[in-house]
């Protein structure tokens, strides 16, 4: 899970499986493989670093097994 934040400032965790394609507009929209949209304070590029680092967590705890 990565950790992004609503436009109000509340804090919450999305799973990036489940992560279609993020939009940059004046704020960034984060939709999901369910039809739903999330928008976020976050930037697009931490965002997309965020989801970057998850997956390489993933792959390091799979080479461990």
């Amino acid at each position: 899970m990565i950790e992004v934040m609503r436009l109000n400032g509340e804090k919450f965790f999305v799973n990036p499986h489940q992560i279609e394609f993020i939009e940059k507009t004046p704020d960034t929209i984060i939709s999901l493989a369910s039809g739903r949209k999330i928008v976020v304070k976050d930037t697009v590029e931490t965002v997309m670093d965020r989801i970057l680092r998850y997956r390489r967590q993933l792959g390091s705890i799979a080479q461990e097994l």
